[in-house]
């Protein structure tokens, strides 16, 4: 009878190797290739990408990297590595292996580490708290890439997504009083998610659901009054509408309203990256001090927080 040895696969989507205009270029490159990013006739999207793009794009996405990287890389792959370290250390018989939709470490790597190690029963962990096809879809997708010309599969779980999960709940909500203890409440806490367009929902997708079962649990959870809590999309690309309101337009209106400190969380994002560090914390900081509000501050990505290690061991746990 063959016993079965799991091992965890945590994904992320991606950074460039380095902040150069070449290396987001690559990355770039690979990202916006997917059809479950952007599903436009290749025909039409293939100039609009190599001929407008990722010819003018990468340079001005270079220096943003160059303003948020750390010394030890990526803030996006410094905190996965440490999550992935931390979780290992949860679960010393357990193999515990990171990888990137787009870039390095790629799933085909890291699933050939896994399998050499004799996994049988492989439990894969998204790191998106809610579901989207542009997403976890595409992780799924790739994991069925890497495993379609294997001989012997492993058992697989897939952790969908975990939008409501208690433990992801409690650890939002932790990180959020602190900022409250350390800056006083604000008057407006402001949850921004990343956005997608509209035209994903209409056919299918969830996402914009699974992202209001977060703010409605974290609503309950901080027991806040009405209206303190809101939700926005940010991080918008092209020219199709996107999920409304969105975070920058928010930040332009609210201290005419009278909301004059707020306080903005990014619950999708597992991770601080250049979506949180750059377009958060630094350009809608000035948007929203440049139209008259007086404090704001960003509360950081769960990161590698015991309460975020908590929460992954008990999303792949449950399936050993």
């Amino acid at each position: 009878m063959m016993q079965k040895k799991f091992g965890v696969l945590l994904v992320n989507l991606g950074t460039p190797e380095a902040p150069t205009s070449g290396a987001v270029k690559r990355y770039l490159a690979e990202f916006l290739s997917d059809t479950r990013v952007v599903d436009l006739s290749r025909l039409l999207w293939w100039p609009i990408l190599r001929g407008v793009i990722l010819p003018f794009r990468s340079p001005r996405v270079a220096k943003l990297y160059q303003s948020v990287w750390m010394e030890e890389g990526s803030p996006l792959m410094v905190f996965s590595r440490r999550q992935q370290k931390a979780l290992a250390a949860r679960l010393p018989d357990t193999p515990v292996e990171l990888a990137m939709s787009y870039g390095k470490p790629s799933l085909q790597d890291s699933i050939d580490r896994l399998l050499k190690q004799g996994v049988s029963h492989m439990v894969v962990l998204p790191l998106y708290p809610q579901y989207s096809c542009s997403t976890s879809a595409s992780v799924f997708d790739g994991v069925a890439r890497v495993l379609k010309d294997q001989r012997r599969l492993p058992s697989i779980s897939f952790i969908r997504d975990y939008a409501e999960h208690p433990a992801y709940i409690a650890a939002l909500k932790a990180s959020i009083l602190q900022s409250f203890a350390e800056h006083g409440e604000p008057d407006r806490l402001l949850l921004s998610f990343h956005g997608i367009p509209q035209r994903y929902v209409a056919l299918g997708d969830d996402y914009q659901q699974r992202c209001q079962d977060t703010a409605q649990a974290l609503s309950e959870a901080l027991q806040l009054p009405a209206g303190k809590l809101m939700v926005t999309f940010q991080s918008r690309f092209g020219r199709e509408p996107w999920l409304m309101p969105y975070t920058d337009k928010t930040m332009a209106t609210l201290p005419a309203q009278g909301v004059k400190h707020i306080q903005v969380i990014c619950p999708g994002f597992a991770s601080d990256c250049l979506e949180t560090l750059e377009e958060i914390k630094e350009q809608n900081r000035e948007i929203f001090i440049h139209a008259g509000g007086e404090k704001f501050e960003y509360i950081a990505a769960l990161n590698d927080r015991v309460e975020h290690i908590d929460l992954l061991q008990q999303l792949v746990s449950q399936h050993f």
